[in-house]
């Protein structure tokens, strides 16, 4: 397919090493790989990943500092980012708006109609039920409805639809009553030749571990991405207390933020002490050096809308992984997770124990894992499915026609 120019539009803090932000700039990167052109609008705040132009908007006066996640401010980022994509579209004349999440699918749909541009939406989850999830819409309050309501005209805006998981097309299709001809299923994917095992030596692996306060010949288990509720933090931290109680050799590495301080003080008061190793934010491109740390690692994740990027990096690097059943996990991991009997902490310690207790039989089904990453989970792919979708909404048919 000839190169085209792409406009994404990011509602969010781009680029801040979590999830939702890993796809964008994988799929940035991989596109520009594929030769081409790729522009981020973004708010303010984040970092300028190499690669690809990422234009900002203006800063709020009176909200300086902010996390990510639910937030009243957000209307106002949105509404200073919507003339920033319009400045971009008129000087980068794209061919195509690929919008993230629901706020990007709004500003690229009026841009979209105003220059006659397709938009592709990338659909990463429930925008109603991301928000209850964070406690920001009340599902039995007055705004619940209106939000459902609205949520439902925003996904039937676009050109088309990607989704990350083959459940969240279900969810589009059954809930929103979005065509599924309308819908592509281009799943997270990861580059497994940055995320591999092995990508320490013993030596470094040691001393990096000692340097964080964890004995060189612990038994880690390791997390990797948001500090949150619905992730499932107090319940990964509660499930700790009783695995380091009947094992006085296994730590957890806890990687990833906001709220590091109030987790941190939560730990100390379940008297996990240091063994709990909360590392605060970690830039994306030191994560497999941390993630080779572990011996096995955990997905606690409550919510059942959004994806389930960390998977891919933890299955890249051979992890053994912990993870609780359903629709999400299970689309990356089938049959070789480690799937708890209950979504609860206690069966979240038993299963980890039971892992520790026979590490050298998890190993394998977390080589089976990364064997899983390369046959199917590659960027190129995704970039290549994300090209026959570009095509059909430009009217080309197939990109490999």
């Amino acid at each position: 397919m000839p190169g085209l120019r792409v406009l994404m539009v990011a509602p969010t803090s781009f680029f801040s090493d979590t999830g939702c932000h890993v796809r964008i700039l994988e799929e940035a990167r991989a596109l520009g790989s594929r030769g081409h052109e790729v522009a981020v609008c973004t708010y303010r705040k984040g970092r300028d990943p190499d690669g690809f132009a990422v234009h900002r908007t203006l800063p709020l006066p009176w909200r300086q500092n902010y996390e990510v996640g639910s937030s009243r401010h957000k209307f106002a980022y949105d509404a200073l980012l919507l003339p920033k994509v319009l400045e971009r579209a008129l000087v980068h004349r794209p061919d195509v708006i690929h919008a993230h999440m629901h706020e990007g699918a709004l500003i690229g749909v009026l841009i979209g109609r105003l220059l006659r541009l397709p938009v592709v939406f990338d659909f990463q989850g429930s925008a109603s039920s991301e928000m209850v999830d964070h406690h920001f819409l009340n599902p039995d309050g007055p705004w619940y409805r209106p939000m459902v309501w609205l949520e439902r005209c925003l996904d039937h805006l676009p050109q088309a639809l990607v989704t990350s998981t083959y459940h969240a097309a279900r969810l589009l299709v059954d809930r929103f009553d979005c065509p599924p001809s309308d819908i592509t299923v281009i799943q997270d994917r990861v580059s497994a030749d940055v995320f591999r095992p092995g990508v320490l030596p013993p030596a470094e692996r040691r001393a990096l571990r000692e340097s964080l306060g964890i004995p060189g010949d612990a038994f880690v288990v390791v997390y990797l991405g948001l500090l949150a509720e619905h992730q499932g933090t107090s319940l990964l931290l509660r499930a700790a207390a009783q695995v380091t109680a009947a094992r006085p050799d296994a730590y957890f590495l806890v990687m990833g933020y906001p709220g590091v301080e109030g987790y941190r003080a939560y730990a100390d008061g379940l008297g996990l002490g240091g063994r709990v190793v909360l590392t605060g934010r970690l830039p994306y491109e030191h994560a497999p050096r941390y993630l080779a740390l572990g011996d096995v690692a955990v997905a606690p994740k409550v919510s059942a809308t959004e994806g389930a990027g960390k998977l891919l990096n933890y299955m890249a690097m051979a992890l053994p992984t912990v993870a609780f059943d359903g629709p999400v996990n299970r689309e990356y991991l089938d049959d070789l997770g480690i799937y708890p009997e209950r979504v609860d902490e206690a069966a979240l310690a038993q299963t980890l124990l039971a892992v520790l207790s026979d590490l050298e039989g998890a190993q394998v089904s977390g080589a089976a894992l990364r064997q899983r990453v390369l046959e199917g989970f590659s960027w190129d792919e995704g970039a290549r499915l994300l090209e026959d979708v570009y095509a059909k909404v430009l009217g080309r048919g197939s990109a490999d026609a």
